[in-house]
């Protein structure tokens, strides 16, 4: 089975993402990318950072010149700009410069915010992305989305700066709770639902071998999950078209996340969305009564909420209209065409979106 795949930017090749067992080929693909004897970096939170970050540092101290560990609390509550000015002091204080490299460990706040650290020091610099949650694999490694909250909103400051690698070692999904791992499967299951009717059937197949982390299924999982996710950003990597329909879900799923007070995981938001924009789906004749139900029913087979409770729908609403999805103050909703077939649609109205917002309440 392949495991490793390339993504272009701008019509030039960016980087690969490989799949492996362990860390243990990451030194090679360094010195593949004339990143020796240079000073790192590695970027990583409470979670992720004690479980690897030794791991790695004793892994790549024989090729750096330098390499120092940062470490910040876990948690959507660090992703702000507190945690990037304590990184930049950090890079100083060690003396980094242009031609050294940061290395993101962990999930998708830390490489968003080690992401938008190397794409702001000194104007840029290299950074590599080692994703350690099911989540931060499919998607926030992939596209070159870097950034972090600005206050109560979600991912308002941020800028595009590609990795030059995403290495993903799939034995670390093997320490993620239960919880955490499933949320994962949020993006998994919005890919077949945008792109690919079969992989969404694939995914309902196999979901048996999916909750046991069955190495070669979910090897043959994430590898489809970042062709579907790579072949979008390639074509829109700046997000002017194509590549907000992987925002199927996350309009009304970052709305829950922030009234909820990130009480709820981002894939389990994200879930929540999914089930109220098929509801819109639905009700516009693009998909049937039985194949809404089968995408709530596949969700639970991931063990995926589809309500929030203590919320209003006029609140979620209202939070929606600050998301950062807005074009010229109208909301680029997605939805279903078909299954395996997503649109960008500009004129979802108000009462449609309350209707729908009602149903996951």
């Amino acid at each position: 089975m392949n495991n490793r795949l390339s993504v272009s930017y701008e019509d030039k090749p960016a980087y690969e993402i490989l799949l492996e067992p362990d860390f243990k080929k990451l030194p090679l693909e360094i010195e593949a990318l004339g990143m020796l004897d240079r000073r790192f970096m590695i970027i990583t939170d409470s979670n992720a950072g004690k479980h690897y970050a030794n791991e790695l540092f004793q892994l790549l101290a024989p090729f750096a010149r330098s390499i120092q560990i940062h470490t910040f609390p876990a948690g959507e509550q660090s992703k702000n700009l507190d945690t990037v000015s304590q990184c930049y002091e950090q890079l100083i204080i060690d003396g980094f410069d242009r031609k050294d490299v940061l290395i993101a460990l962990g999930g998708g706040v830390v490489g968003d915010l080690t992401g938008f650290v190397a794409s702001t020091y000194l104007r840029g610099i290299r950074f590599i992305q080692v994703p350690t949650t099911l989540l931060s694999m499919v998607d926030s490694s992939i596209g070159g989305k870097t950034g972090v909250d600005y206050k109560a909103y979600k991912n308002m400051v941020g800028a595009f700066h590609q990795p030059s690698l995403v290495y993903m070692n799939l034995a670390t999904l093997d320490s993620l709770p239960e919880r955490e791992f499933l949320s994962g499967m949020a993006e998994i299951i919005k890919h077949g639902l945008i792109k690919d009717l079969e992989y969404y059937s694939w995914l309902k197949e196999h979901s048996g071998k999916i909750h046991q982390k069955d190495y070669e299924t979910l090897q043959e999982m994430v590898y489809h999950s970042c062709q579907i996710k790579g072949a979008v950003v390639e074509k829109d990597p700046k997000e002017q078209g194509e590549r907000a329909l992987l925002n199927f879900g996350h309009t009304i799923g970052h709305s829950v996340e922030k009234l909820m007070d990130f009480q709820l995981l981002h894939g389990e938001c994200v879930c929540i969305g999914m089930a109220a924009a098929a509801y819109m789906s639905m009700k516009r004749g693009n998909i049937t009564q039985e194949e809404y139900q089968d995408i709530l029913a596949t969700l639970g087979q991931f063990k995926q909420p589809v309500h929030a409770s203590g919320l209003s729908a006029e609140e979620v609403y209202e939070v929606t209209r600050s998301d950062k999805k807005m074009d010229s103050d109208k909301i680029r909703f997605i939805l279903l065409g078909a299954i395996g077939d997503a649109v960008i649609d500009p004129s979802v109205s108000k009462d449609e979106m309350i209707e729908a917002i009602q149903t996951i309440l």
